[in-house]
């Protein structure tokens, strides 16, 4: 290696230094360093949806069809994707290999898809749309395999977009060594991406190596990539400062004003498909009905985001219109009933009022947040503005760590609100609304239901242009605003920056560093 982290200062930090040996006589691979965190789940496309795990997942796999950096669709695995009704498609495959040399087929996808459906994956929401769907199905019957490099999706509705949605993770094809121990197979996954997988050391750190079978669009430009996993951005930050450190993919609010002139000129800022907001469950006491209707109103109403994005985020944040994100084609910044999410102390206090009216409010409001991904500041401020605008106990609640939020949310044990975001997978509207609102949605945390926002989804869904399609999905949001099952806050920027040591390095348009394009600056 041609850094070393330091030690004493990780110990201060309360960093875990253990994986130092895999840079040292025992792992000789110069990586190009990277910060994550631990994943959630086992390392499979189907059971991952929060990004310490997916960053290694987009690494180690390739989908029918992947997205550049720009989040333009283009084919990868597929050599062709065809339909003449928008609901019958042909997908005929190139010739293409997993990381130990057996050829991606056919069967390889619909076995995968197969297996996320019936064992009931996080992901499984992706195959709703399929013919023949249902709950816990062993085999999905409108996916048929044609010949070793050909199969057929037979859709419940016309999909334009559904060749755009095929490079989502939930797409992306299994060995067929993974079937015989999946739990093993999700500890040392093979995939079929620019990468392969070299060692995972828990709540430490993964290393990965260049795919020597890989032959797809996404170059390797190194030796390899570790992903350190940090307790606190803050940590990272100080990492990156030192050169012990590679790529950062996001830096700590504590460092807005100051990254530029300490990065010299290696620092980013721009914008991303990342939606942050936070999610209020009408399990919750106060927060069901029409007192609940009340209360979520007046609290949007009561939150002054314009003052966040620019005192505690120096401008790497926009204050949110809707639930999506302004880089997707189709965004609106004028729905109806957007004013919702504009500050109004005055109207926030007349609508508690009534709230109170018919139930008294007890109790405190929290909002729980990952103490490892930099909320500290913004949950203070936010939770500030509620007890001045409501006259209400209102405070943060800290996690030490995205998983240990996640599996209270997962649980539905959390005792208040949660930090809530959603970062794109493919670039479409309905990405952002599908999982997270749609009643069946594999990411509905809050377990939401309106009729109303279902039927505008499907509808979307079936539409044969993508501008109609995109009206339809905006009417949902005109919903999601009056019921308010999340409380939008703003839009997030990449803002992260990376060594002395590298060069070439980009961030896509979902936020995340384009690694298998970085390149170790020779010293």
């Amino acid at each position: 290696m041609v850094r070393r982290r330091i030690i004493a200062l990780l110990a201060a930090m309360g960093i875990a230094a253990g994986g130092l040996a895999a840079c040292g006589s025992e792992d000789p691979t110069d990586y190009i360093t990277a910060n994550g965190s631990e994943p959630q789940n086992p390392l499979l496309p189907g059971m991952t949806n929060e990004t310490g795990g997916g960053r290694v997942i987009e690494l180690l796999y390739s989908g029918l069809v992947s997205y550049d950096p720009q989040g333009k669709p283009y084919n990868e695995v597929a050599e062709s994707i065809e339909s003449e009704d928008g609901k019958h498609y042909t997908i005929r495959l190139k010739q293409t290999s997993f990381a130990d040399g057996t050829p991606v087929k056919a069967q390889n996808f619909v076995r995968a898809w197969n297996y996320v459906v019936e064992h009931s994956q996080t992901l499984e929401y992706a195959f709703q749309g399929i013919e023949g769907y249902e709950e816990g199905i062993a085999e999905l019957p409108g996916v048929q395999v044609v010949d070793d490099y050909t199969f057929t999706v037979a859709l419940k509705e016309v999909q334009r977009d559904f060749p755009t949605q095929l490079g989502y993770q939930a797409y992306f094809p299994l060995p067929d060594s993974a079937f015989a121990d999946m739990e093993a197979f999700g500890q040392n996954p093979v995939g079929n991406g620019p990468y392969r997988m070299n060692k995972w050391t828990h709540y430490d750190s993964i290393t990965l190596i260049p795919n020597e079978h890989y032959q797809g669009a996404r170059q390797v430009h190194n030796d390899g990539v570790k992903f350190l996993f940090y307790a606190s951005l803050d940590a990272a930050y100080a990492d990156l400062l030192a050169n012990n450190l590679d790529v950062l993919d996001a830096v700590p609010d504590s460092a807005f004003a100051t990254r530029e002139e300490e990065l010299e000129g290696r620092s980013v800022n721009q914008p991303a498909a990342i939606f942050q907001g936070f999610a209020i469950p009408e399990r919750l006491d106060h927060f069901a009905g029409e007192e609940g209707a009340l209360r979520r109103r007046a609290i949007s109403l009561a939150i002054n985001r314009e003052q966040v994005t620019d005192l505690i985020f120096e401008g790497t944040r926009t204050p949110a219109t809707d639930f999506t994100s302004p880089t997707i084609p189709g965004h609106a910044d004028n729905l109806p009933g957007a004013e919702v999410l504009e500050y109004n102390p005055e109207e926030a206090k007349r609508l508690w009022a009534q709230a109170d009216a018919l139930s008294p409010w007890t109790g405190e409001f929290t909002i729980g947040y990952n103490a490892d991904g930099g909320h500290r500041a913004w949950v203070e401020a936010v939770t500030n503005q509620l007890r001045n605008a409501l006259g209400i106990e209102a405070l943060g609640k800290s996690y030490p760590d995205f998983k240990s939020l996640r599996d209270d949310v997962g649980h539905r044990t959390t005792s208040g609100a949660f930090r809530a975001g959603w970062q794109g997978d493919t670039p479409l509207l309905s990405d952002f609304l599908v999982a997270t609102f749609s009643t069946t949605g594999g990411s509905n945390d809050t377990d939401y239901s309106n009729a109303e926002v279902d039927r505008q989804i499907a509808l979307g869904k079936a539409s044969d242009t993508m501008e109609e399609a995109n009206e339809h999905y905006n009417l949902a949001q005109v919903q999601l605003l009056k019921d308010l099952p999340t409380i939008p806050l703003w839009y997030s920027n990449t803002v992260g920056g990376y060594s002395e040591n590298v060069s070439d390095v980009v961030f896509t348009w979902t936020s995340l560093p384009a690694l298998e394009k970085v390149r170790r600056i020779e010293s």
